[in-house]
């Protein structure tokens, strides 16, 4: 079973060849597609080194938000396995030998575990879990995989989507009749954000990808766990991150109200 990892970066000189280290040593057979959304930094440089050296690496650019650019990154593959994880990760020596084993016991989508590395208090914060016909449909795309046959049939991901285009895709998955399997074995270490800018950044932009959702699939708040909401550690970072997120929840609201979705969503909150 040819499994594809298809990867969409940006400026990513600073960690992408560890993430390649830890791709090329992988169990086989493996392909490794590479989409360059037009980095400005050496991303390029490094990668098409690889290339000359592995031959399971090929690198494409194509601008675009990240859904356009995975769904080219697709489209390039050749593997009947879909894998995805980002350009600042770490994967696990076991990492597609735990996904394809999943995957030979008959699984459609598989879900791995991320474990979060950098700053200590950013590691412990958990992930705002949202349920749909009782799956969980959060799991990030940072460590997804897929049959080729479940990207075809739901459409790939939304390029309408700034972020949050990997729980549109879940979502869509499951509604089109397919199961999400969790497989705690399959592992990518995942970095916090370095900087106090970028972790704010990144919560706002989670904020507004989950507006996104909303607008495109009519009112979730139902479909969150508020239990386990609750009983997450109540941490200045958990605390200000939760402030940060409803901005971009707010904002996106205020600002980009007249998309695709926005005008047949226009009443849902």
């Amino acid at each position: 079973m040819l499994v594809s990892v298809v990867l969409n970066i940006m400026n990513e000189e600073r960690y992408i060849a560890d993430l390649l280290d830890s791709l090329v040593i992988q169990e086989g057979p493996i392909e490794i597609v590479v989409v360059d959304a037009a980095s400005q930094d050496r991303t390029q440089e490094i990668v098409r080194k690889y290339e000359a050296r592995y031959p399971c690496i090929k690198m494409y650019i194509h601008p675009g938000r990240r859904g356009e650019s995975t769904n080219y990154g697709i489209s390039m593959a050749h593997g009947e396995v879909i894998a995805f994880t980002g350009g600042d990760d770490l994967t696990n020596p076991n990492w597609i030998h735990e996904l394809r084993k999943s995957f030979q016991q008959g699984a459609e989508i598989v879900a791995g575990r991320s474990i979060m590395i950098g700053l200590k208090a950013w590691e412990d914060l958990d992930r705002v879990e949202l349920y749909h016909k009782g799956y969980d449909v959060s799991y990030p795309s940072a460590n997804m995989a897929f049959r080729r046959e479940v990207l075809d049939k739901v459409g790939g991901f939304d390029t309408w989507f700034i972020t949050a285009e990997d729980i549109d895709l879940n979502y869509r998955a499951i509604d089109a009749g397919y199961k999400i399997t969790w497989n705690p074995e399959a592992i990518v270490y995942r970095r916090t954000k370095s900087t106090v800018y970028g972790f704010f950044k990144q919560a706002f932009w989670n904020g507004a990808g989950r507006k996104q959702l909303t607008l495109k699939h009519g009112n979730l708040w139902g479909r969150y766990d508020p239990l386990r909401m609750f009983k997450q550690k109540m941490t200045f970072w958990a605390l200000t991150r939760l402030v940060v997120a409803l901005l971009g929840y707010i904002g996106f609201k205020l600002f980009d109200d007249k998309g695709p979705y926005g005008k047949r969503k226009k009443n849902a909150s």
